[in-house]
């Protein structure tokens, strides 16, 4: 058969199949339709049914259950309308590119080999007896991914499984018609890949589901492992195939999880953005993200948190103060004394409040100590503090009534107005107490219980506790000498007194915060999550062992993938990731590790590549795509005039050519200069740490903001010699680098930093001043 023969019987199999997805568009348009007009007549009937005198409900813990019916009634509905527009999503996807792949495979016991086609979603004909597209996630589907032509085994549900593979083709279909079709042996064909790598970036993370390389499929379908660690170089698709690993973990295990048992730590909000529209294009809700910087901010109420960024530029701006303490308890070595702290805390050493009530003091720190101490010496810590939490609730009970004879209540009852009586009566009417004693004995207790309700938050919430003065304790007990060889006394005594300054003023420093919540909650035994099944964290390089030991803690059920890139380390030191899995590994307790290396770069053309890797001492191991395009540019100017025009022509040139441009700084005081110098040209967009949303146009960011995400064009602002002499700019200047897809342009004034005058002449054009 030949060639065009053979195409003509592939574009007639997506014309019958895309004829197929249409109609079932209109079949789901319809049910859509339909669900939606249910909806409507369920919510307005709960809202109906649930407008009733407020004043007749009793207690929170009394439910109406004729309300309760009609809003599970409303969130069935709901539910139901929500998967018929999911599905409508993924068969409007599908309408315009059903499938990217197809495999024969041909079993032992059958006379002929069955084709197969793989598609981002499963697909079935009109009468449901057989599949016109496999979801790239189904068991056969890993064949496509990790197969060469022959006997090849794949993973079942039930086992595995063995067969021959007779063929692979790769497609790209764009709206209905094949573009691109070709037979091959590998994962996925350079061809198919340049396409795909060729073109311009977006504001949004793309799904990889068609060009997934095999070292990517493996972290995909890693169902083992409890601590997946994965080390790639910029560019190496870790992130995406991340994503991916999420969308197929909900497909492995649909039955037993969703995506509100997967939590995902983003490296800031423009990243969390950037990556927001991968899962949907799968079919998939989003799982939760958050920033560290987040999820520290909702633990420590009432305090401002210092985040990574304010960190990196204060380091910038100050130098690292105290840089051996810091290390210190940022390390697994501190919350190991911090366990061993609160083991052997005493009822003399901890650290109780008075509880106030109107200004008054209800429990005593001295009473909460006596209930305290007279617990079994061998009971856990955390279990002690429960059980005083405990007896507080039961004398607060006790004292509800006395309180209901105080002068206070007495004197409230007697202002009461009849909406506020009403409101304490509850379901009760006057009518039913036989004396008026009776009734303002019962509305006494009720105002008192109302009122003292303030009292029983506070104990609930472990406010009888200072975690902050308890951690001041521990600081105090670590005394240099047991902490580190090199921590003089007197910084750390530095570091004590700065705790507590910070504190007085509602602030505290990322290095206290990890070692400080562990402690509250090994002594509360509060903080844990129980209910998440995996941990997924970007950018680990700038996580301290500290953070991932307390987030371990706080999800002590979870299976942790962690990945990143030691070589783009902002905030450290490089470290080689075997060395990273093995401290890992006995910092978690994993059982199951497993780390997975991706070398290959995807995201920059080779001359960007080589570039990028020669900055780093150990580059050579970074394997360039073979994509090619122009060598990257240096341009030296030796004052600020002439690079401010230099930087203009460069602006305007690059933003004819490209999509996105990124100028990336040191930090963002650089960042705001280099934007009052830009401000004439009308798509410029200065983005700092609080933003959300990337746009598209000329983008100016410090480069901490940029982790994660990638650009048409990049434009390095000063790499001069005066502007990266910290023993860091290695990791800064590669991670700039590599930021750029197609076009990547360095702008130094004056003489360029030692790093990159190295290989100036050989991977770079260098443009001097005229």
């Amino acid at each position: 058969m030949t060639e065009k023969s053979e195409r003509q019987i592939e574009q007639n199999r997506v014309d019958d199949v895309t004829k197929q997805v249409s109609a079932q568009i209109k079949a789901s348009e319809d049910l859509f339709e339909q669900a939606h007009h249910e909806t409507r007549m369920v919510d307005q009937n709960y809202s109906d049914n649930a407008s009733v005198n407020l004043y007749e409900v009793d207690d929170a813990m009394e439910t109406n259950a004729m309300i309760e019916q009609q809003r599970q009634l409303v969130a069935r509905s709901f539910e139901s309308e929500t998967i018929l527009k999911r599905q409508l999503d993924t068969l409007s996807n599908l309408k315009s590119s059903p499938y990217f792949g197809r495999i024969d495979i041909k079993d032992s016991d059958e006379p002929e080999a069955e084709s197969l086609y793989i598609g981002v979603a499963s697909l079935m004909n009109d009468d449901k007896s057989d599949f016109l597209i496999y979801d790239w996630r189904a068991p056969v589907a890993g064949i496509y991914y990790n197969g060469n032509l022959g006997a090849v085994k794949y993973s079942t549900p039930a086992g595995p499984q063995s067969t021959e593979l007779v063929k692979k083709r790769q497609f790209t279909i764009k709206n209905g018609h094949i573009t691109t079709m070709f037979d091959t042996n590998e994962t996925v064909g350079d061809e198919m890949l340049q396409a795909a790598l060729g073109e311009q970036n977006d504001q949004y993370m793309q799904n990889i589901v068609a060009t997934i390389q095999k070292e990517q499929n493996d972290i995909i379908r890693d169902t083992d492992s409890d601590l997946l660690l994965v080390q790639g170089v910029a560019g190496s698709g870790k992130t995406s195939a991340i994503l991916q690993r999420i969308a197929y973990l909900l497909y492995h295990s649909r039955a037993s999880l969703n995506a509100d048992q997967i939590v995902l730590f983003s490296p800031n909000r423009l990243f969390s953005n950037y990556i927001s529209e991968v899962l949907p294009s799968l079919g998939e809700r989003n799982m939760r993200q958050v920033t560290l910087a987040e999820f520290l901010s909702r633990r420590f109420e009432g305090l401002d948190v210092q985040t990574l960024f304010e960190r990196y530029e204060n380091e910038q701006t100050n130098g690292i103060i105290n840089q051996a303490a810091q290390n210190y308890l940022e390390s697994a070595a501190c919350m190991q004394s911090v366990r061993n702290y609160c083991r052997s805390l005493t009822p003399q050493q901890m650290k109780f409040s008075n509880i106030l009530f109107e200004g008054r003091i209800f429990f005593t720190a001295d009473h909460i100590r006596d209930i305290f101490a007279k617990l079994p010496q061998n009971m856990a810590i955390a279990d002690k503090t429960i059980a005083t939490k405990n007896s507080l609730i039961k004398e607060l009970k006790r004292r509800i009534k006395d309180e209901a004879k105080s002068d206070w209540v007495s004197e409230e009852v007697s202002q009461l107005n009849n909406e506020d009586l009403h409101d304490l009566l509850g379901k009760k009417k006057s009518d039913e107490f036989e004396t008026e004693d009776e009734l303002l004995d019962y509305v006494s207790n009720r105002l008192a219980t109302k009122r003292l309700r303030i009292v029983y938050d506070a104990i609930y919430n472990n406010y009888f506790f200072d975690p902050y003065a308890q951690y001041s304790d521990f600081l105090n007990q670590s005394q240099p000498d047991n902490v580190a060889d090199n921590v003089a006394a007197e910084s750390w005594q530095q570091i004590i007194a700065n705790f507590k300054q910070e504190i007085e003023y509602h602030q505290i420093s990322l290095m206290y915060c990890t070692s400080l919540l562990y402690l509250r909650d090994l002594v509360t035994g509060s903080g844990q999550n129980r209910q998440l099944e995996y941990v997924f964290i970007d950018e680990m390089q700038d996580y301290s062992i500290a953070a991932l030991i307390y987030l371990k803690h706080v999800f002590p059920k979870a299976k942790f993938t962690i990945l990143g890139d030691s070589e783009q380390a902002l905030f450290k030191e490089i470290e080689p990731p075997h060395q990273l899995l093995d401290r890992l590994s006995t910092a978690l307790k994993a059982k199951k590790p497993n780390l997975i290396v991706l070398n290959r770069s995807y995201r920059s053309t080779t001359e960007i590549t080589n570039f990028a890797k020669s900055l780093l001492p150990d580059g050579d191991q970074i394997l360039p795509f073979n994509r090619h395009g122009d060598l990257p540019r240096i341009i030296l100017r030796y004052s600020q005039a002439d690079a401010t025009n230099a930087l203009l022509d460069e602006v305007k040139a690059q933003a004819e050519a490209f999509e996105t441009v990124a100028i990336l700084t040191k930090n963002a005081v650089q960042a705001h200069a280099v934007y009052q110098q830009l401000r004439q040209f009308g798509n410029v967009n200065l983005l700092k740490d609080t933003d959300r949303v990337l746009p598209s146009g000329i983008l100016i960011m410090p480069i901490y903001l940029a982790k994660g995400l990638e650009f048409d064009a990049v434009i390095a602002y000063d790499v001069s010699e005066t502007n990266y002499s910290d023993p860091r700019a290695t990791g800064i200047l590669y991670t700039i680098a590599s930021r750029a897809m197609h076009q990547l342009t360095l702008l130094s004034i004056g003489a360029a930093c030692p790093i990159i005058a190295a290989d100036q002449e050989k991977l770079l054009q260098i443009e001097h001043s005229i």
